[in-house]
């Protein structure tokens, strides 16, 4: 009985003391035979260790690899400043693709003519354009007016090997260190763009390639071949930049008609490289059309495949392959899609959740799920005439627009399932949209709920109405990166600060804050001030100046910030027009200036100034911040004690979305865009009262309005005044900031049951 007590009480531990005492067992084995191992001569001669087997070398006494290896560990490069040479501050980029040489996937480059560039190279660039990053049109003699959209390099001559000589250079100089690929085709060829990026991202970027249709040479070696410029060629980066430096000689030594073949001929004499139409598994696919082509009609396997087709005749030829191209994609997209979905559901059941984790529609994310009452997504209630939730906050208006059409596609689009899911045994139409409701969920795209009121036929004629809801989802689309020029954080803003007579009382502050986080921190930021007198203190100014506080204050920071200046200007107007002010800021700066148009009550920081630099690019972007506006404090605390506005000053206040006050641009964009006013409104001043710089650039610039809410231009509370002789929408959007800045819904409703219940006592 005590031994059976014993082992019952051992028999937890016995695995474990049987693993010890193995490990410990098989440890002192392992040491014994590493000790006479050190005895055998069969790894090499005394004092020679030779390589291991696998041709493995021992580690040398000092622990470090032996020759060969010194890939394989790393080593730290000490940092050694020549103290004879001055220090230079490094500046760092915000983009790690910079900092560590990323480059670009594919460059394109498209060969044309002045007789073709109005014509056939406006439809590749309407074809294929918007499916590549980057794509130029090289051309010997532009024509007199460059096709809208398009970047053109005209060389200055029409001779094919010059021009195809130049456009090679024109690539290296240019782009050689920026990308890994360089596509080059003509303006008579049709390339499927897609098809195009996706080889590249197959093809490993070491090798040297020049991958096209491969052609014999006319009485040349057999195994010399060129790319056919008519069916486009690719050429990696490295190619191009050993071909290069043999440019010239290829230029002087090589006759040839055909550009195409003069430069193949090129790469295999210097490079010894020929083209090949199959490189790691991709084929690059082309086929060559016929006089009078159907592209509709063709059903060879050669043609659905190709990459790459020539010759294209004329433009509608060249609509007719990207559509029937496109149809070939799309098709082979929705086979994809089924085809997944199918695989989705297979394996749904292999799931922890089983079958009822799987999501409607099947691969679109599951619906957002609110964690508290105030991130329920609502519900948009719409007719086929009418919205109920309007932008402009009206309970109703009128569906139209892009709205309209949204609406229309979708009815469409329910009616179109119904009858491929249906048919042949009853066939839908539509007689009215009963209910229709919709909203965007941030996880999977736009849904909606409709409730139609159908026809049904039968396939014997007989006929009968009824209502069905359906529910679809229009799911968001493939999130791509949009390529923006490279801008840094060394630009100077010029603050430009508007001041008035009902300003004064926040002028200090504003003051004060810019020189805290500007002057004090030596941010590369200046000041002009912009005193608008009323035209009753101009003519008194001799007398009593209204802004001699301000113009004190300014004397106080340039003594106190010797290396300072902040210069004022001083204007007459009863109607302060932003345009106005705006014209003469303008004139009195370079164009190359960022101008900073701020307000009296913003708060100055380092944070925000990065941004209106990183925001703000030159001829492409302008840039309006929806600053935050903080509550009034008296009906927010009501006595008590005012939070701190470190971490709690976004629950205080709201982004206001009416106010564009404040404004990021540079002098360039600004006069560009007011050079096509002045010739639109033709001398008529009135105009200017009724618009802002917002509306300058929104109605005449090209240029990107980059509009969005900014957590770091924060705003005190302060009660604004509205002019009434600006327009009509100027004053409504001031007195709707005044209204919407008091307080939220729920501090407005406690001072209201206060005051009921201090009127009721």
């Amino acid at each position: 009985m005590r031994l059976a007590a014993l082992l019952a009480a051992l028999r937890p531990v016995l695995p474990l003391v049987l693993g010890l005492s193995l490990g410990c067992s098989l440890s002192l084995l392992r040491a014994s035979w590493s000790q006479s191992g050190g005895e055998d001569q069969c790894l090499g001669g005394i004092g020679r260790p030779g390589p291991l087997a696998g041709g493995v070398r021992p580690e040398a006494a000092d622990g470090r690899l032996g020759p060969g290896h010194e890939d394989f560990r790393p080593r730290i490069v000490p940092y050694y400043r020549d103290p004879n040479k001055p220090y230079k501050k490094v500046l760092r980029t915000r983009y790690i693709q910079t900092e560590l040489g990323f480059h670009e996937r594919l460059f394109v480059a498209v060969l044309t003519s002045k007789a073709t560039l109005n014509t056939l190279a406006v439809a590749v660039n309407k074809t294929v354009a918007h499916h590549f990053s980057r794509l130029l049109y090289f051309t010997g003699l532009r024509s007199a007016k460059v096709p809208h959209g398009m970047v053109l390099v005209a060389h200055g001559d029409e001779r094919p090997i010059w021009l195809m000589y130049e456009t090679m250079n024109y690539i290296h100089q240019h782009f050689g260190s920026d990308y890994d690929w360089f596509y080059i085709m003509q303006d008579d060829t049709y390339a499927q763009a897609e098809q195009v990026k996706a080889m590249v991202t197959h093809l490993s970027i070491n090798q040297d390639v020049y991958l096209g249709r491969a052609e014999e040479f006319i009485g040349g070696d057999e195994q010399a071949r060129y790319c056919h410029g008519g069916f486009g060629y690719l050429i990696s980066r490295s190619l191009l930049l050993k071909l290069h430096p043999h440019l010239d000689s290829c230029r002087n030594e090589i006759l040839s008609v055909r550009p195409d073949e003069w430069l193949g001929r090129c790469i295999i004499d210097f490079l010894g490289i020929t083209c090949v139409s199959q490189l790691q598994g991709q084929n690059y696919h082309t086929y060559e059309l016929a006089k009078n082509t159907e592209p509709e009609k063709e059903e060879e396997e050669e043609f659905q495949a190709a990459l790459a087709v020539h010759p294209v005749s004329d433009v509608t030829l060249m609509y007719r392959l990207h559509k029937h191209f496109s149809r070939i994609q799309l098709d082979r997209a929705y086979q994809e899609i089924q085809d997944l979905q199918m695989q989705i559901r297979n394996l749904t059941s292999l799931t922890p959740s089983g079958e009822v984790g799987l999501t409607w529609p099947v691969g679109i994310n599951a619906p957002f799920l609110p964690k508290s009452r105030f991130e329920v997504i609502s519900w948009d209630y719409f007719t086929e005439q009418h919205l109920f939730s309007c932008p402009d906050g009206s309970p109703k208006c009128e569906l139209s627009g892009a709205s309209k059409a949204d609406v229309s596609e979708i009815i469409e689009s329910a009616l179109e399932q119904l009858n491929s899911r249906y048919q042949p045994l009853l066939r839908f139409s539509k007689r009215q949209l009963l209910n229709g409701y919709r909203r965007f969920d941030p996880t999977r795209g736009m849904e909606y709920m409709l409730d139609l009121l159908l026809e049904a036929v039968t396939q014997k004629g007989h006929s009968h109405v009824l209502a069905k809801r359906v529910s679809l989802v229009r799911p968001l689309s493939k999130v791509e990166i949009i390529p923006m020029p490279y801008v840094t954080e060394a630009t100077r803003v010029q603050l430009v600060l508007p001041l008035t007579v009902q300003d004064l009382d926040f002028v200090a502050n504003f003051l004060d804050m810019f020189a805290m986080n500007t002057l004090d921190t030596h941010d590369n930021a200046l000041l002009t001030l912009l005193f608008i007198y009323h035209p009753y203190d101009a003519q008194r100014v001799n007398q009593v100046d209204v802004f001699a506080g301000v113009k004190a204050m300014v004397g106080e920071l340039e003594k106190r910030y010797a290396e300072v200046k902040i210069p004022w200007i001083s204007v007459k107007t009863a109607v302060p027009s932003q345009v106005k002010l705006m014209d003469i800021v303008s004139k009195k700066h370079p164009v190359d200036t960022l101008f900073f148009l701020a307000s009296v009550w913003t708060e100055i920081n380092m944070e925000f100034l990065n941004r209106c630099r990183m925001n703000t690019i030159s001829n492409w972007q302008v840039f309006f911040p929806v600053h935050f506006q903080e509550f009034n404090p008296a009906l927010v605390y009501r006595g008590e004690q005012t939070a701190s506005s470190s971490t709690d000053f976004l629950r205080d206040g709201h982004f206001d979305r009416h106010s564009f006050a404040e404004a990021c641009f540079y002098n360039s964009d600004y006069m560009t865009a007011r050079t096509k006013l002045a010739a639109d409104i033709l001398d008529r001043d009135e105009v200017l009262e009724s618009m802002e710089v917002f509306d300058v650039f929104l109605h005449y610039s090209g240029l990107h309005l980059f509009r969005a809410v900014e957590p770091g231009l924060v705003q005190k509370y302060a009660l604004r005044s509205c002019n009434p002789r600006l327009s009509e929408e100027l004053y409504h959007r001031c007195v709707l900031s005044n209204l919407e800045g008091l307080a939220s819904r729920s501090h407005l409703a406690m001072a209201l049951f206060e005051q009921e219940q201090a009127n009721s006592t």
